[in-house]
C-alpha cells in the first residue's frame, strides 16, 4: 500500500472543533465487513450490535496537561513547551518539545507562570524540536507535579489547535469517563463517545469491560513523508495489558464471544501481544507497530473508531481492519453524508 492510496479531500467545515452535546449522541455508522451494507445510527445504540458476554477493550490512560507556555530569560521570548514524558521523578528531568526550537540552547533557562514560580533548565537537546529540561522545585514530587499541571493546558489536537485556543469544556471532554493511568498527550478518541448511563447499560445487559493502558503520544500526528509505507516507522509508545484483561479477553475467545477494540490504540497494542493462537498475552513494555493494509488481526472481531484525517495512521489501521475498499468507500459516504471527522467527531462501528 501507498501513502496515497489514503488521500481525500476533507472539508474543512467536516472538521470537529467541539465535541457533540452529549458524549453517546454523535452519529454512528455502522459498517459490516462481510456484506459491505452500511448504517447510519446514533452511537448510543451500539449496544444493540452486542450481546452477553460479549467483551469491550479500551484504553484507560489519562491525558495530562502537557502543553505550556513560558519566557526565555533575559530576552523574554515566549516558547512553548510540550511535555512528552517525566525521565527522572527524583531529578525533575521531562523529555519535552519546544517552538521555536531555534531559540533554545543547553544551558538556558525558561520561567514559567505569571510570577515566574516554576524555572527549567535546559540539560539536553535530544532532537531538532525536542529537548531535556530540569525543573527548579522544592517541595514533594507530588507538590511539584500538582504546581507543574496548574500551569498547563489540554493539549488538543495541532489541527484543532491551529484554529481555536483548549477551554475549560476540553479539560472534562478531551478525557474519557474511565481514564486512570496519566501519560497519555493524546486522548483515545473512539472512547470520548462513552457516557457513564451507556457503561451502566451495557453492564446490565451482560457486556463486559477491560482495560489495557497505552499512552498515546504525538506521533499519531507527525506526518508520514514515505511513499512507501513499509518504510514508515511509528513513535514507540509505553502499553501494558495486565492479567485481567488477559483472561477477560481469552475466555471471550474461547467462548466464541465477541471481542471489540474500542479504538486504534487498543487494536494496536492487543495485537502487540498475541500469541500464536490468537490469544491475548501478559505484556508491560513499548510498541512501535504500525498496522496498514494488508494485515491478518487475530484477537478483536470488531472495532470502533472515528473518522480519521487523510493519509493517518489511524486510517490506515482502520483499513487493514475493515477492508480497504470497503472503508474508503465508507469513507466517502461519510463525506457525502456529514459525518464530522477527527478527535470530537462521529463514530464508525465495523462489525
Amino acid at each position: 500500500m501507498k501513502l496515497s492510496q489514503f488521500k481525500f479531500k476533507l472539508p474543512e467545515e467536516q472538521l470537529a472543533l467541539h465535541p457533540s452535546k452529549n458524549r453517546d449522541e454523535c452519529r454512528l455508522m455502522v459498517v459490516d465487513k462481510k456484506t459491505g451494507e452500511i448504517e447510519h445510527k446514533i452511537f448510543k445504540d451500539v449496544i444493540n450490535y452486542f450481546d452477553d458476554k460479549d467483551v469491550f477493550v479500551f484504553n484507560d490512560t489519562k491525558v495530562f496537561p502537557a502543553r505550556l507556555y513560558g519566557n526565555k530569560e533575559k530576552t523574554g521570548a515566549k516558547i512553548e513547551v510540550f511535555l512528552l514524558r517525566e525521565l527522572n521523578e527524583e531529578h525533575r528531568l521531562w523529555d519535552v518539545l519546544v517552538d521555536p526550537a531555534r531559540k533554545i540552547r543547553i544551558g538556558n533557562k525558561l520561567y514559567f507562570g505569571d510570577d515566574d514560580s516554576m524555572v527549567a533548565e535546559v540539560i539536553d537537546n535530544t532532537t531538532s524540536r525536542g529537548r531535556t529540561l530540569r525543573f527548579l522545585y522544592d517541595g514533594t514530587h507530588e507538590e511539584f507535579k500538582r504546581a507543574l499541571y496548574a500551569l498547563g493546558e489540554t493539549p488538543i489536537p495541532p489541527y484543532m489547535k491551529d484554529k481555536r485556543e483548549a477551554t475549560d469544556e476540553d479539560v472534562d471532554r478531551y478525557q474519557n469517563i474511565f481514564a486512570k493511568n496519566e501519560g497519555a498527550v493524546v486522548a483515545p478518541a473512539a472512547g470520548l463517545h462513552f457516557s457513564r448511563e451507556l457503561l451502566k447499560r451495557m453492564e446490565i445487559k451482560g457486556i463486559e469491560s477491560g482495560f489495557i493502558t497505552l499512552h498515546s503520544g504525538l506521533g499519531n500526528f507527525r506526518e508520514i513523508d514515505v511513499e512507501d509505507l513499509t518504510k514508515h516507522k511509528m513513535d514507540s509508545e509505553q502499553m501494558a495489558v495486565a492479567q485481567d484483561v488477559v483472561d477477560l479477553v481469552n475466555l471471550a475467545k474461547d467462548r466464541k464471544s465477541r471481542v471489540c477494540a474500542v479504538g486504534t490504540s487498543v487494536m494496536r497494542a492487543i495485537e502487540s501481544t498475541v500469541s500464536t493462537d490468537g490469544h491475548l498475552k501478559l505484556y508491560e513494555g513499548w510498541t512501535n507497530k504500525f498496522i496498514f493494509p494488508p494485515y491478518e488481526f487475530t484477537v478483536a472481531d470488531s472495532m470502533i473508531t472515528n473518522f480519521h484525517l487523510p493519509m493517518s495512521t489511524m486510517l490506515m489501521l482502520t483499513a487493514a481492519f475493515g477492508d480497504y475498499d470497503q472503508i474508503m468507500h465508507a469513507y466517502n459516504v461519510a463525506l457525502k453524508e456529514g459525518y464530522m471527522f477527527g478527535a470530537y467527531g462521529d463514530a464508525m462501528l465495523i462489525i
